[in-house]
């Protein structure tokens, strides 16, 4: 049985309107964790507003390989200093072992982003669109997380759930599959590797403005499982995010939905380590 659930924001650094939307959630003790991208400019200024709220939520890495700019060169994934879309990631880290070093290096500039700001490890890492499961990504991930923190520290996303589970909730049920069926096999890896793991998730969403996303939120709670995330994109849309990524729209009605959110009883707002032990 559940005893609550993790509410997690991506995209914390990726514009200002996203970050302040975020910050706001925050502070009204809407939000119980949220992952930055650290290799955005505004990371670093933003930082430390974040770390205010490092003793209520878990702040954590949201790998980025699929959206701007990567912090140093990447002369065969971003030839022309920009990061490629999710395909072009998958395909050419799954054919390149030079793209697959490049990868990893990338992923220790952003951990190494995140702890120069914050003097600290991340309590977890995700990834932008699930980049972290990717087969090509996943093993330079993992054996880093492993090599780099002590066994237990942090915990990684799981992106996947019981079929049955993403079915009885009814919410982007493709979509939830298709990234259920890329992150086959993420949880025993990383548990082989001694890092945390959630244990139930949801918040994949359609992303369409006509949708009622409370609704949808009491959805994300149906089935939940022992340690359960939510993920959950919030925003104020600025020309900045509009020029950046195709999640526009959703992102101010989730913002208001969840400031007015109040969990249901018997699933109150979590930490991870509330719900792990």
């Amino acid at each position: 049985m559940a005893k609550g659930f993790i509410l997690c924001a991506d995209d914390f650094a990726m514009t200002e309107g996203v970050s302040r939307a975020i910050l706001d959630l925050l502070a009204r003790g809407r939000l119980t964790a949220t992952g930055a991208m650290t290799n955005r400019p505004h990371w670093r200024r933003l930082a430390l507003e974040l770390a205010a709220f490092a003793g209520t939520a878990d702040l954590g890495l949201h790998l980025n390989l699929t959206c701007a700019a990567p912090i140093a060169t990447m002369s065969r994934l971003a030839p022309d200093g920009t990061l490629p879309g999710l395909k072009d990631v998958a395909r050419a880290a799954a054919v390149s072992g030079v793209v697959r070093a490049e990868i990893a290096g990338e992923i220790a500039r952003q951990l190494d982003a995140f702890e120069d700001a914050m003097g600290r490890p991340p309590d977890f890492v995700d990834g932008h669109q699930h980049v972290h499961v990717l087969p090509g990504v996943r093993r330079a991930l993992l054996d880093l997380l492993a090599r780099r923190y002590p066994a237990g520290s942090l915990y990684v996303r799981d992106p996947a759930d019981r079929v049955a589970a993403i079915r009885a909730r009814g919410v982007a049920v493709g979509k939830a599959l298709v990234i259920a069926g890329l992150a086959l096999g993420f949880r025993s890896a990383a548990l082989k590797r001694e890092l945390r793991v959630n244990s139930g998730f949801a918040g994949v969403a359609p992303f369409d403005p006509h949708r009622d996303f409370g609704a949808d939120l009491a959805r994300f709670l149906i089935a939940p499982g022992k340690v359960h995330l939510v993920m959950c994109h919030p925003g104020f849309i600025d020309a900045e995010l509009a020029g950046l990524d195709p999640v526009t729209a959703t992102r101010p009605i989730e913002h208001a939905a969840l400031a007015a959110f109040e969990p249901p009883a018997g699933m109150p707002l979590r930490r991870f380590h509330e719900l792990a032990g």
